[in-house]
């Protein structure tokens, strides 16, 4: 990695150089942040995950401005605009903002009011008002008359144009913008009036009239109202006060006072309103939504890492249920590695309401397979299927349990349940992962997807490169903090150790 990058990581993040190479090493050998941080513990001076992360976190940045930088060279150069000062801002910059800032006004554009005005050869009268020499504004316009431009009015508004697109395009004033934005924006929503009476409307109402400062809207708010432009119910907008906005670009640009400085005035008003507004606007939108994104994914891994860390129940046998009214309770009985035993229906709920015949097989089948605890799905029937198995005297303890069952029906249905029990149905797989998911919450839930086991709302609204990034990482973090043990472990769970690969891991 360039010096550069490791100096400037090293200087945020307040780690040594050393730190920084020996982290970049390792990630491009291939090594996963928990194999650095508990087997690499020399190489990183003791290092914690979060550090580590947030270290990877920054050469994955830089790697992808490198890259970006690549193609911003090659197309000034094939434009034949590249000087020696231009290349060494490129090279030296550390910052994907500032480099497009750079790139911006060599940048391949379509036909723009600017383009347009410099075909008729009006370039020259803009630099002479940008400069604002002391000129009479009509009289100079008027050397500018040719077959492409009839008066004296259109060479004004076609240097007018140009000189929008130089402010535009100006460092100094996209960073007076920004700064605008970073202190003062507005985030608001309204209701889109065709869709205020719809039923589906009714659960964004209280986002129908909304403003808040964006530096205080929190990221839940922000995917909310996200998610309500996406389905065409809101009108989302990021604003700020137009006219201090403007007077701050006047207080940058303008000089002096005389015709050629009131050409640039209105130059900067169209500028902001046509051009930097909207340009910077875009920014923080991407912006709001990704920060909304990483403080939702910190969410969903840390609601993950609850899940998975929950204390197993042991070495015990389990009777599971999945509840159910019209189809029945399914009920699976498992040893104490969670060896498949047994399956039935019972049928205790409406319609059928045959209560007094589940609550003597469910006797039954305890007593049979010396149950030691009774796991119940949260979904459907949950709370009615709780008083029935409460409500047994089975003749001795019998623990019972709620088990969060998100995720079973994806399970059920999937390969990895297809190959552990291809001759049963889907609804045994489902029940099975429920009385699994007691006995050992982390072996069971490695098997599904992260983002179908309820972690968090609005998961299908962020970064989902970015937020299955972080899910896996999570789950492999939390499977090398408990530990294994690789003569019972499933493939599934030996996959997430540190240092071994997907073929050892289905040796």
């Amino acid at each position: 990695m360039d010096l550069k990058y490791s100096q400037h990581i090293a200087t945020v993040l307040n780690l040594s150089l050393k730190q920084i190479n020996s982290i970049f090493d390792l990630h491009a050998e291939g090594s996963t942040l928990p194999f650095i941080a508990r087997y690499r513990k020399e190489a990183t001076g003791n290092m914690g995950e979060v550090q580590i992360g947030n270290v990877i976190d920054q050469i994955k940045y830089f790697n992808e401005l490198e890259k970006r930088k690549e193609t911003v060279t090659k197309t000034i150069e094939e434009a034949g605009k590249m000087t020696p000062e231009l290349k060494m801002r490129i090279q030296d910059c550390v910052n994907a903002t500032e480099l497009e800032d750079i790139y911006l006004p060599y940048k391949p554009k379509r036909k723009t009011k600017a383009s347009i005005a410099i075909e008729k050869g009006l370039e020259p009268l803009a630099t002479i008002l940008f400069a604002q020499q002391d000129v009479n504004a009509n009289e100079e316009a008027a050397k500018y008359i040719t077959d492409q431009v009839k008066d004296n009015e259109e060479a004004l508004q076609g240097a007018r144009d140009i000189m929008a697109e130089w402010i535009a395009e100006n460092e100094t004033a996209r960073n007076a913008v920004r700064k605008i934005f970073t202190e003062s924006a507005i985030f608001s929503s309204r209701v889109l009036t065709t869709k205020k009476g719809e039923e589906d409307a009714q659960k964004y109402r209280d986002y129908f009239e909304f403003k808040e400062p964006l530096a205080n809207c929190p990221s839940h708010r922000i995917m909310a109202i996200r998610r309500g432009e996406k389905e065409g119910f809101l009108i989302m907008d990021i604003n700020i006060e137009k006219e201090s906005s403007i007077d701050e670009l006047k207080r940058k640009f303008i000089t002096v006072h005389n015709e050629a400085s009131q050409q640039v005035g209105l130059a900067i008003e169209d500028s902001f309103s046509r051009l930097l507004k909207p340009s910077i606007e875009t920014e923080f939108r991407i912006l709001s939504k990704t920060k909304a994104d990483e403080e939702a994914i910190k969410v969903f891994a840390e609601n993950l890492r609850q899940l998975l860390l929950a204390s197993p129940l042991g070495h015990k046998r389990i009777m599971a249920l999945d509840p159910g009214f019209r189809s029945g309770c399914k009920v699976v009985c498992l040893d104490e590695q969670g060896t498949f035993l047994k399956y039935i229906t019972i049928f205790p709920h409406a319609p059928q309401n045959d209560w007094n015949g589940a609550v003597q097989t469910i006797k039954e089948l305890v007593a049979k397979y010396d149950i030691d605890a009774i796991g119940y799905g949260n979904g459907t029937a949950s709370k009615e299927t709780e008083q029935l198995v409460r409500g047994i005297d089975f003749g001795k303890t019998v623990s019972v349990f709620m088990v969060n069952e998100s995720g079973a029906s994806i399970y059920s249905a999937s390969e990895v349940a297809r190959e552990e029990f291809p001759d049963e149905d889907v609804t045994v797989r489902g029940a099975i992962s429920i009385g699994r998911r007691l006995l050992d919450p982390l072996s069971e839930l490695v098997k599904i997807d992260p983002k179908s086991i309820g972690v968090g709302q609005y998961q299908h609204d962020v970064n989902q490169n970015r937020l299955k990034e972080s899910l896996d990482q999570t789950i492999e973090s939390c499977v090398n903090f408990v530990g294994v043990d690789v003569n019972t472990a499933s493939k599934h769970l030996l996959a997430y150790v540190s240092g071994l690969t997907n073929s050892v891991a289905k040796m």
